[in-house]
């Protein structure tokens, strides 16, 4: 664009979105910018760093390699950037690479080997398998996290790790974290699906959720639990979920869905009524309460809650000045009230 705002040509086309402009190197004309896609078309589960011609509309050149997740901080002048690096074999990395893709130096290699932290844990960590599952012409993109030692004649119980917010986005090929690892090696199978209006993905995908947070991504969650239950190494019985802050609020939504058939719930710091987060954010998704008052009593979590299903523990951090303890409060004093049976971990003057 010129200045005025007009259009003087495209630098990118096809059917992917940028997902953020790395720099620009005025010298050569060329501007660097993050993307999740190979050949053309979204690939959600990794990012590169890719390069495009400000002087005409050519096929972006990818500077970074595919099969893992990039990241890149770039300098000035487009000459240089440090590119953080992680697949998942890799723990996260970075390094400072020529704008070509030439590393120039470690920062940080993080070999995983003797004396590495997570060096002992290596050799029983699950394998990981992703899929895709179609809602609502979108496509949902899924990971799955199979125990040591996983046997497909056995039946195994289910963790789905959720967030399932805006900007969220957690299927990709990168480093499994420790809750994972810790999950797997007990003997349960992680899923996790990046539901419609989560993560960095088309606007019609991320437009979903608009004015009815707690709907489209309750819909797909369950479209996500009814895949589930049709391999025959999932325990139809034993499906759970785990999510904290948008998260704990999709596990609560999803434990108050009777179709979900949830057999437990580890919901944290979870908003419960959207009236009482900042306005900054929710107004951006749901406008105001005058103007949407059925989206927001549709994301209310306590009308719901006589719908509990399987055993619930909600936890909440004390001091958190995000997430409010009230909306664990109103939880808390509605579930007595109903003679409804929780745990409860409450963490003192924690965030």
């Amino acid at each position: 664009y010129n200045r005025d705002g007009r259009r003087v040509r495209a630098i990118t086309s096809g059917q992917y979105p940028v997902k953020g402009l790395a720099g620009v190197n005025q010298r050569t004309g060329e501007v660097f910018f993050t993307a999740s896609m190979r050949d053309g078309r979204e690939l959600p589960i990794e990012q590169q760093l890719f390069r495009a011609s400000l002087r005409r509309t050519l096929t972006p050149v990818a500077v970074t390699s595919a099969g893992g997740w990039w990241g890149a901080s770039m300098n000035k002048t487009g000459t240089a950037f440090v590119g953080t690096y992680t697949d998942l074999n890799t723990p996260s990395q970075s390094a400072l690479y020529r704008a070509d893709g030439t590393r120039i130096r470690w920062i940080e290699e993080n070999r995983l080997e003797p004396g590495h932290p997570a060096y002992p844990f290596a050799s029983r960590r699950g394998e990981v398998t992703f899929g895709e599952l179609e809602s609502h012409g979108e496509t949902l993109v899924w990971q799955m996290t199979t125990p040591p030692g996983f046997d497909p004649t056995k039946t195994y119980p289910v963790v789905m790790q959720v967030y399932g917010g805006p900007s969220g986005g957690g299927v990709k090929r990168g480093w499994q974290g420790s809750t994972n690892q810790l999950l797997t090696e007990a003997g349960y199978i992680v899923f996790r699906l990046d539901n419609r209006g989560e993560g960095d993905r088309s606007a019609a995908f991320k437009q979903a959720l608009y004015l009815k947070m707690g709907q489209p991504e309750v819909e797909d969650q369950l479209l996500a639990a009814d895949y589930l239950r049709t391999l025959p190494f999932v325990d139809d019985d034993r499906i759970a979920m785990m999510g904290w802050s948008y998260g704990g609020f999709m596990t609560l939504m999803a434990a108050t869905e009777p179709r979900m058939g949830l057999a437990g719930a580890l919901a944290g710091a979870p908003p419960t009524e959207w009236g009482l987060y900042d306005t900054a954010y929710t107004e951006r998704y749901m406008s105001t309460p005058e103007a949407n008052a059925a989206g927001y009593a549709a994301s209310d979590v306590i009308p719901r809650l006589p719908n509990l299903t399987g055993r619930l523990l909600l936890m909440h951090g004390m001091a958190d000045d995000n997430v409010i303890l009230e909306n664990s409060t109103r939880v808390i004093n509605a579930l007595q009230q109903n003679s409804q049976p929780f745990e409860l971990m409450l963490y003192p003057g924690q965030r």
